[in-house]
């Protein structure tokens, strides 16, 4: 309870700037649990769909792994699937490469949707508190010049500690987003990365098909 009353008094004694501090804050959780929750669910379903595509490609059966690529709405079948469309027209690597980067570039941007807005959030936040803070202490020395000489150490005093609390506030919300975004960002290059060498595998996976076909021929 003691803790609630400081947490509900630290709060009050801020001023109105620490209900914008809040909303940011509170929009920049809601964007990192959202993210969190869409690449986790990304890179599991990609992981999964990808053991069941590769032992068919691997074995020249394209169109049963065309059939599952295109009932799946996941990263990798989007990618995968412009490597399939090429597959039969693809007279070279190169071309093969080209299709799949084309997908890569389709896809990337949405696994970095709404990410780098949690640094933007941060900011804000630290600057809004900087903001309150300095309009708390204009507020304070205007008070502390029409107050008596008696009282002006201990009114001076008590309006800076409770200006304070808004850079404080700001600090409090914007190193949590900075670190949740690091955490985020990392998360996201590890999905890419996955998605990239699954293109190399595919390439590969296809070329070796072609190469036995044209031997057996």
């Amino acid at each position: 309870m003691d803790t609630y009353n400081a947490t509900v008094s630290f709060f009050q004694n801020g001023g109105v700037f620490m209900y914008p501090i809040l909303i940011v804050f509170a929009l920049g959780i809601a964007i990192a649990i959202e993210r969190y929750v869409y690449l986790t669910l990304a890179k599991t379903g990609n992981q999964r769909l990808w053991k069941q595509i590769i032992p068919l490609i691997k074995t020249g059966r394209f169109d049963q792994a065309n059939a599952i690529i295109n009932k799946s709405k996941s990263a990798i079948c989007k990618i995968l699937s412009y490597g399939m469309d090429r597959i039969k027209i693809a007279r070279r690597r190169d071309d093969l490469e080209t299709a799949l980067e084309e997908g890569l570039m389709e896809v990337i941007p949405r696994l970095e949707k709404r990410t780098h807005y949690l640094a933007t959030l941060a900011n804000i936040a630290t600057l809004l508190g900087l903001l309150g803070t300095i309009m708390g202490l204009i507020s304070a020395f205007t008070a502390v010049a029409k107050a008596d000489a008696a009282d002006k150490a201990d009114l001076l005093s008590s309006s800076i500690s409770v200006a304070m609390n808004t850079t404080a506030f700001g600090l409090i919300s914007a190193i949590p987003l900075l670190l949740i975004f690091t955490i985020l960002q990392t998360k996201t290059t590890e999905v890419v990365d996955s998605l990239e060498m699954a293109s190399v595998k595919f390439m590969n996976a296809v070329q070796e098909v072609k190469s036995r076909a044209e031997k057996a021929k």
